[in-house]
């Protein structure tokens, strides 16, 4: 295992009221191959801020972000749009999913940005669905699905592509205890058995436990704790 995301001496802040407000400043972590990290900590602290730069939605006001030694966070919009469809895929609160497509169209529509035939699109849209376990729902749409279900759809989706790296903010703050394990439980089964590296925002100490390192987020400043 090797490094896959390094941070380095990052900063982040932004203009309100005519005052620069820094989120972090000169924070620096390493992300390895096959790693799940759960990062937790106060509102405000940074965290979903922190996800983003990682997904390239966002950009440090200082410092460097590397994947796999390439520099990031300097390409162009263009650039880094190619690098985010190759390389992330995001898993979100409240699914995102299109209302009016089926399970297996949600799942595709990454794909449709590759250069992919419609043949090679199905067969990857059927293995995601089958690693999340809803092939039986892959024509439903999703108000035919529990949320439970749709999360699984949200997931298959970030899977389809193949990215090398998960970033997942708040999977589970809209589901019940039972099903917000078992989607827990469905991510690090792709940590462990698919080596899917997994970097997931969670306020909920019992997601966190699912994931190999806790890092806590306050103040600017990581604490890192060893999870289950």
């Amino acid at each position: 295992m090797g490094v896959l995301v390094d941070l380095n001496g990052v900063s982040k802040s932004f203009k309100r009221g005519g005052q620069a407000i820094s989120i972090f400043d000169g924070l620096s972590m390493q992300i390895e191959d096959g790693d799940f990290i759960a990062i937790m900590g106060p509102s405000g602290s940074g965290k979903s801020t922190l996800l983003n730069m990682l997904g390239g939605i966002d950009r440090p006001s200082a410092g460097a972000i590397t994947f796999r030694d390439e520099r990031v966070d300097n390409k162009s919009e263009g650039a880094m749009a190619k690098f985010r469809a190759r390389n992330i895929g995001f898993i979100f609160q409240f699914y995102n999913l299109m209302p009016t497509l089926s399970a297996a169209r949600n799942v595709e529509l990454p794909l449709l940005l590759t250069k992919l035939s419609g043949g090679e699109r199905k067969k990857r849209v059927k293995t995601a669905l089958e690693l999340v376990q809803l092939s039986d729902r892959a024509h439903h749409k999703p108000r035919a699905l529990s949320g439970g279900q749709q999360q699984r759809v949200a997931i298959a989706r970030a899977i389809v592509s193949d990215p090398a790296m998960l970033l997942a903010d708040e999977p589970t703050g809209d589901l019940d205890r039972k099903t917000a394990d078992e989607i827990l439980g469905l991510m690090q089964t792709l940590n462990r058995s698919l080596g899917k590296t997994i970097v997931m925002v969670t306020h909920d100490p019992a997601a966190a436990r699912f994931a190999k390192r806790e890092l806590h987020l306050d103040k600017g400043r990581f604490e890192e704790r060893l999870s289950g």
